[in-house]
């Protein structure tokens, strides 16, 4: 089984487990992830996921070069190739909850992709990052170069893109790539999902909208986003939270 996903409670685990081919994506795993990310989404006990590798030292090499370099000779593979490869990063990046990507070792192309689609990257010091289009003459999707440059600055971007270089943990944590650099990846991305699993789903799902909102260019309020802000003051989290604080207790959102 090339990816799973493994609930327990309100952390769920969306898991590459292809470690014979340090987690490679051939074209069925890009056409399945959605469906897993989907069943994560839509279940109503879920209120983060977590994207890791099966086993350490590895988070994914991206696409798996031998199906690619024979496929993509083919312009009807290529066309659905793409279409899947975009469906998951973009579905990923716009998931209705948090997502925290947790990396051990090499997070490449598509991989790294993947992980810049997440809302946090949590690494260990061995990990590292790249995007190497430019290693086979290939241009990276509008799409995906905007998640890389909304993270770290266009001038970054260039360089990441252009050398089709790995970096190091501490230089991506550096320019901003990565949100958490441990050894024990492992304990602080469970830490970090159970922390925001116990806030207000409400004001974390639409908190998570309007930065999106943000990145994708709106810059002033509009009749929408105002109504948001009022509806809230009327909704069970934020009676919930107001009674839990004036009883000095801890808020428990349904």
């Amino acid at each position: 089984m090339s990816l799973r996903l493994e609930r327990d409670g309100a952390v769920a685990r969306l898991i590459l487990d292809r470690a014979e081919k340090r987690n490679a994506f051939t074209q069925a795993m890009w056409e399945e992830f959605p469906r897993l990310l989907a069943d994560a989404m839509n279940d109503s006990a879920v209120r983060v996921m977590i994207l890791q590798s099966a086993a350490p030292g590895i988070f994914s090499a991206g696409a798996d070069i031998a199906e690619f370099s024979t496929g993509a000779r083919d312009p009807q593979w290529r066309a659905r190739n793409q279409a899947a490869i975009r469906t998951a990063q973009y579905e990923l990046a716009r998931a209705p909850k948090p997502v925290i990507a947790l990396v051990d070792g090499d997070c490449v192309g598509g991989g790294c992709g993947l992980a810049l689609a997440c809302d946090m990257r949590v690494a260990t010091p061995r990990s590292r990052f790249g995007i190497t289009p430019a290693k086979l003459g290939l241009v990276y999707s509008l799409h995906d170069t905007k998640l890389l440059v909304d993270l770290v600055g266009p001038a970054q971007a260039k360089r990441i893109l252009f050398t089709a270089q790995l970096i190091g943990a501490e230089e991506a944590a550096r320019i901003g790539m990565v949100e958490f650099l441990t050894d024990d990846a492992e304990a602080q991305a469970q830490s970090l999902a159970e922390t925001i699993a116990q806030s207000s789903p409400h004001s974390v799902r639409e908190t998570k909208a309007m930065v999106r909102r943000i990145l994708d260019g709106q810059a002033e309020d509009n009749d929408e986003t105002r109504a948001l802000f009022d509806a809230a003051f009327t909704g069970p989290d934020f009676e919930e939270g107001v009674s839990a604080f004036l009883e000095k207790r801890k808020a428990v959102f349904k």
